[in-house]
């Protein structure tokens, strides 16, 4: 018998519309082709995944032969793009049933993109993405503070942080202020 090797899938990170968009480092760990890429967030960890929640305000299908879908979708504190096509077609024929406005579950990969003239947009590639009602994306915000405040707490203590540091200047009262701000708007 051989022994095989458990595939396991990267942790989906929980992260804020505001942070994810100042989000402008990426690298890949290792060389061959099938190595992992990743993002270091502002507030000092990697990420490889994420899982955002908000309300799913636009949508746009593209394209002719190669279909794929752009959505807006907006948390406490800003704005996701998402997009899903053919290599996502089960997020892209989720996110083509789901009418907005209406509060949604997304799990995808951050993707950066750098303009012409140096501008990075960020978007999130969806593997996953489902309506969810406005309890769950409450209990999202919660869940995501508790985790970004844990973040800012070990800020300049690992060697993410200490990168995020490096590549963002980060402030963390910044984004303790933007997790508070977030916080005032959960109805639980």
């Amino acid at each position: 018998m051989t022994p095989q090797t458990q595939f396991e899938r990267e942790p989906a990170r929980r992260v804020f519309a505001s942070e994810l968009r100042e989000t402008r480092y990426q690298f890949k760990d290792g060389d061959d082709e099938k190595s992992p890429t990743y993002v270091i967030l502002p507030t000092g960890i990697r990420s490889n995944r994420v899982f955002i929640v908000g309300t799913l305000t636009e949508k746009l299908r593209q394209g002719d032969q190669n279909i794929f879908y752009r959505g807006r979708v907006v948390d406490p504190t800003g704005t996701f793009f998402v997009m899903a096509g053919s290599y996502q077609p089960e997020a892209m024929q989720q996110l083509a049933r789901i009418e907005p406005p209406a509060f949604v579950a997304v799990v995808g990969k951050p993707s950066l993109y750098t303009t012409p003239d140096g501008t990075c947009l960020v978007s999130v590639r969806a593997e996953s993405i489902s309506i969810v009602d406005r309890e769950t994306r409450d209990l999202w915000v919660l869940d995501t503070a508790r985790e970004t405040l844990d973040r800012l707490d070990a800020f300049g203590t690992t060697d993410d942080s200490r990168k995020a540091q490096e590549e963002y200047g980060t402030q963390p009262a910044i984004y303790r202020k933007i997790v508070y701000d977030a916080l005032s708007q959960v109805q639980l």
